[in-house]
């Protein structure tokens, strides 16, 4: 078994320009009553689960009928065959953060039946075996063939540092390699309509020392926008200009973002200014135009694609959970590029509310779309015909851990919070080991003690999060005198003992969240938030009125309690709201609006008559009762109508 020290999510440990270094996954131990059952949960119930329906599906048959082993035709989607490397990558992380001799076992066979179809010449893909051999690299925008090897790259570096074996690396390599002659140096421009061999190539490259593989994403990148087009020629795959000349986030998310990883690991290890530019360019779109309150990104059903600028309808919110997670891959690399904390916050955004509402609570069942409304028909499902989400899920959760701290000369840095022990090596400082406990993300009281320590300075960075508007941090229980910013990193330095306390007071009312007047779809609405989570109403917390009609006063009181008996146990909000009768709309769908007791006049006349057919301003409204649960944890009872914005009343 390989030290599970060396077991990065991102190996930014010797490049140039990051000033973060990753800490393993095996390196950090959650204890907390929030994220360590969901990782449990992921190795004993969601990765078996998907192993299952990998070989159901006839996923991993395919490779078995590509080696010759089983006879029988190609089962399901062309790209079939990234299901089963994203499955393995999740597998290897699982084994980093807890050896499974059983699942080692399972990943060996299924690392056998792949190594086995592998052509002699390195290419893999068992689509294109005996009867479609002749089609190979014929369909760059299409077929997917660089994003399945991404995929596989992925897999077989993620099993390697958790392993130390390198059965599944050696076929990465001559897959890279065949690449490398097709498209490299000697070979023609070529880029995938689907991005992610760019971030899997420079990963090989860290994790090999091979240098043609960074050429190779670097080449790749710069082959985008160009005439011929190699990927379509179009903003849908991110084709249309150059990569340095993109400016705004578009086409579809999940490519777009894949694509942004691979430009921020490229730059990590080359410093080219031009990529970052046109990283920040493209991350500020994002930001500011194109992104849900609950970090989802991808508006579009069409496609699964970005929107225009304020494009963010909220029933046909597509939302998907692979972008949310590739979201998460890219903000993890520009945060570790300099450490700039509104890259952690959005992670944290991200991957409670767009991310972990992908999963059901028993760790069974998937949302492929976000929507932020619903109305009651939309239920999570237990695998898909395209399942890219479900083994991404798994292999982000199983990764977890490495997201949670990072280092640097002489710095540890926290990202995220949960109880647990990390042990650290930290450049220029030494062995560092941190216990961490709190009750986040229902409470904002973090509390961190040094276990060990070298006799030498060295800093502490504690991220205090953009939505916290008030915090406070003691030392041994005396106040620090360090400023405390929200979203920025609060920084102590000094010579740490063993028995140092760190007390970091995170305040967490309930929030009203406002969105852009241009954002139409929000017009006098408002979010509810506490802490990272965001929330909604959903009616099997109303069985007296349809969630759809509630409105609310901007001077709301809530009061806010853990419930530990509801939906695996969450804090709920609770305030007193109005609703809107509807008995008047019974069969209408549009009326005339008139002031109420008001007349009607025409032209110039000052005749009045009597106004038939209309309604007052103000429809009529009745005192009700509000109860809102984490957005993550909705569609897990009773289907019913949801909500995330809420009327004002004006």
């Amino acid at each position: 078994m390989r030290d599970s020290n060396r077991c990065p999510v991102v190996d930014t440990s010797r490049s140039p320009q990051s000033l973060l270094k990753p800490v393993s996954v095996g390196s950090v131990t959650l204890n907390d009553l929030f994220w360590a059952p969901r990782i449990e949960m992921n190795r004993s119930i969601t990765i078996p689960l998907q192993y299952q329906q990998c070989e159901a599906t006839g996923r991993i048959d395919n490779f078995r009928r590509a080696s010759g082993r089983k006879p029988g035709d190609f089962q399901g989607i062309f790209f079939n065959d990234s299901d089963v490397y994203k499955w393995i990558e999740a597998a290897a992380y699982s084994i980093a953060s807890k050896p499974d001799a059983n699942l080692d076992t399972t990943l060996d066979g299924v690392i056998d039946d792949i190594a086995a179809a592998q052509d002699r010449s390195g290419y893999l893909n068992t689509y294109y075996t005996f009867e479609r051999e002749r089609e190979r690299w014929t369909n760059l925008r299409d077929m997917h063939e660089m994003y399945c090897a991404g995929h596989l790259l992925q897999g077989a570096v993620a099993h390697h540092r958790a392993t130390g074996k390198r059965s599944l690396l050696e076929v990465a390599c001559r897959l890279a390699d065949h690449v490398d002659d097709q498209f490299g140096p000697q070979g023609r421009p070529g880029a995938c309509g689907h991005e992610e061999m760019e971030m899997a190539l420079v990963e090989l490259y860290r994790e090999t020392g091979e240098s043609r593989y960074l050429h190779l994403a670097s080449r790749m990148i710069d082959a985008r926008g160009r005439h011929p087009s190699v990927a379509g020629g179009d903003a849908y795959h991110q084709d249309h200009v150059p990569f340095r000349d993109l400016a705004e986030m578009t086409g579809h998310a999940v490519r777009a973002v894949y694509l942004d990883c691979g430009a921020t690991d490229v730059f990590a290890e080359t410093g080219d200014a031009s990529l970052l530019f046109a990283l920040e360019r493209q991350w500020a779109n994002m930001m500011t135009t194109r992104i849900y309150v609950t970090g989802g990104i991808g508006s579009r059903w069409d496609g699964e694609a970005f929107g225009a600028d304020y494009e963010l309808p909220n029933d046909r919110a597509y939302t998907e959970t692979c972008a949310a997670i590739g979201s998460i891959m890219w903000n993890w690399r520009m945060l570790s590029i300099a450490g700039d904390a509104r890259h952690s916050d959005l992670i944290e955004t991200t991957l409670y509310n767009a991310v972990l509402p992908g999963l059901s609570l028993d760790g069974k069942q998937y949302f492929y779309q976000n929507p932020l409304a619903d109305a009651g028909g939309h239920r999570r499902q237990e695998w898909f015909g395209c399942a890219c989400c479900p083994p991404n899920i798994a292999r982000l959760m199983a990764s977890l851990p490495g997201y949670f701290y990072s280092v640097s000369d002489g710095a540890v840095w926290a990202h995220l919070y949960a109880s647990g022990k990390v042990v650290l090596n930290v450049p220029g400082a030494g062995q560092v080991e941190l216990i961490q406990e709190t009750e986040y993300p229902w409470s904002g009281d973090v509390c961190l003690t040094i276990t060990e320590s070298p006799s030498v300075e060295w800093t502490l960075l504690l991220r205090v999060p953009g939505w916290c508007r008030a915090a406070d941090l003691r030392v041994n229980g005396k106040e620090t005198g360090v400023r405390l910013e929200p979203g920025k990193y609060a920084a102590v330095r000094r010579i740490w003992r063993p028995g140092d306390r760190v007390d970091l007071g995170l305040a967490m009312p309930v929030r009203m969240i406002e969105s852009h007047p241009f954002l139409s779809a929000n017009h006098r609405q408002v979010a509810l938030a506490r802490g990272p989570l965001i929330y909604c109403v959903e009616a099997a917390d109303h069985p007296d009125v349809d969630v759809r009609v509630l409105e609310i006063s901007q001077n709301a009181r809530f009061t806010s309690r853990f419930q530990p008996g509801v939906l695996d146990g969450v804090v709920m909000l609770r305030s007193d709201v109005f609703a809107v009768e509807t008995g008047a709309w019974s069969h209408s769908l549009y009326r005339n609006v008139h002031e109420a007791g008001g007349s009607a006049t025409t032209g110039d006349t000052t005749a009045t008559r009597p106004v038939i057919g209309s309604l007052p301003i103000r429809p009529q409204i009745s005192p009700a009762r509000l109860v809102a649960i984490p957005y993550y944890a909705w569609a897990n009872r009773q289907p019913g109508s949801m909500r995330v914005w809420i009327p004002l009343i004006p």
